[in-house]
This record gives structure tokens, C-alpha cells and sequence, in this order.
């Protein structure tokens, strides 16, 4: 018997392959399709899923940019900042870290300059972010 519970091995299988059905998760899971319907009802009513999408190579867009952009905020201003940062149409992901820099975004533009732009009139243009530091992406390796 596995140590592994049925919601890692179900979540595991989503996060190979956000489209798999529920035949294909229930088969990899070792668990039958209601089982997988239900975990996944709750695992969504519960926010552990937030959303379901496709994984892209930088490389191979040849009309946009992707970087992850670092970015330290005033602790006073942080509530406010980070949700003018999720409105923000260009700001695909948002993440809290404990790195070197309080909040990590993966910000699109058409191109390096357009990103550019959107770092500095948008991103630092937010009350309260002090700083963004960006890593443009090249290629994915996995």
C-alpha cells in the first residue's frame, strides 16, 4: 500500500498534465473517476486549485516576453500593492517569497522593450514597490 495519499497522487497527476481527463487521473492515480471527481471538487472549493494552464516555452514565442520579476514593497503598503499588482493584465502569476525579494511575478510583454515599459510604468509606477528586479526567461529545460 502506498504512503502516498490520494490527493498528492491526484494532484501530482494534475500537475504532469493540467488537461487529463478524469479516466486518464483516476488510471494514474490508482483510484476510480468519482473518487477523482470528488477530490477535485474539494481541492478547488477548498483553493488548493486555483486554476488550470498551459506550461510555455519563452523560446518558441516569438511575440512576447516572459520574465520573473523580483520586487521589494514598503511593509505598509503591501495589502494595497500586491492587489493593484493582480489587476495588472501583464502579471500572469504573483507570488509571496521568502527570497531576496518579498514578491515574484511572471510579467508578459510583446517584447524586451514593451517589458521594459510595463517594469517601469506600471510595476514601479504602484504606490509602495521600492524596487523590481527582472530575469528575463530564455528556455525552458523542463
Amino acid at each position: 500500500m502506498s504512503t502516498v495519499s490520494t490527493e498528492e497522487r491526484i494532484l501530482s497527476v494534475l500537475e504532469e498534465d493540467a488537461q487529463a481527463s478524469c479516466a486518464e487521473i483516476a488510471e494514474r492515480a490508482d483510484v476510480s473517476k468519482p473518487t477523482v471527481r470528488k477530490y477535485i471538487d474539494r481541492l478547488e472549493e477548498r483553493g488548493v486549485i486555483v486554476g488550470y494552464s498551459a506550461e510555455i516555452d519563452p523560446k518558441k514565442l516569438s511575440s512576447q516576453s516572459i520574465a520573473m520579476v523580483g520586487m521589494d514593497v514598503d511593509s505598509g503598503q503591501y495589502v494595497e500593492a500586491t492587489r493593484e499588482l493582480k489587476e495588472l493584465d501583464e502579471v500572469q502569476a504573483l507570488y509571496t517569497s521568502s527570497g531576496d525579494h518579498m514578491l515574484m511575478a511572471e510579467v508578459r510583454a510583446g517584447d524586451g522593450d514593451e517589458l521594459g515599459d510595463v517594469i517601469s510604468e506600471k510595476l514601479l509606477a504602484i504606490d509602495g514597490v521600492t524596487a523590481a528586479h527582472p530575469s528575463f526567461l530564455q528556455e525552458r529545460l523542463k
